[in-house]
């Protein structure tokens, strides 16, 4: 059911924990999914320089979470912005169907600690990041 890339990530997930004094933070997550992700930022001159995740759910989450702190750090933040959920299936070789709203869940956890970082500095991240929208519409199961 779940490839060898999501069984590593879920077991040995990569960059978990909180980074104090993060320059952005970005929760976000569903009740109905039972999936809640929190991602810190720490960027030097717009680069993530470290990035860590806190997530409370299924497999898939915690596994999408640590694949897309893998995907961003060390990128820029123009680099991070285009990470699509797409691109963190793709590097997990693939989710089951009923896991896929995981990997948005990811992409919505970064651009959120973007968005974040962009407010902290007082500038409105909408231009930048775009509108983030829920993710969840009654296709989610947290089996």
């Amino acid at each position: 059911m779940y490839s060898e890339k999501v069984m590593e990530h879920f077991v040995n997930p990569c960059n978990v924990g909180e980074i104090e004094n993060a320059d952005g933070i970005g929760e976000v997550g569903n009740e109905k999914c039972g999936d809640i992700m929190k991602m810190y930022l720490k960027i030097t001159a717009g680069v993530i320089e470290d990035v860590k995740f806190k997530t409370f759910g299924c497999g898939a989450a915690i596994a999408t979470s640590s694949i897309a702190t893998e995907l961003i750090k060390g990128k820029t933040i123009d680099e991070a912005l285009k990470l699509t959920n797409r691109a963190v299936v793709e590097a997990l070789d693939g989710l089951p169907p009923a896991k896929v709203h995981c990997s948005v869940l990811a992409e919505q956890a970064v651009k959120t600690a973007i968005s974040d970082y962009y407010n902290r500095l007082g500038i409105d991240p909408l231009p930048i990041v775009g509108e983030i929208t829920e993710h969840c519409e009654g296709n989610c199961s947290n089996e």
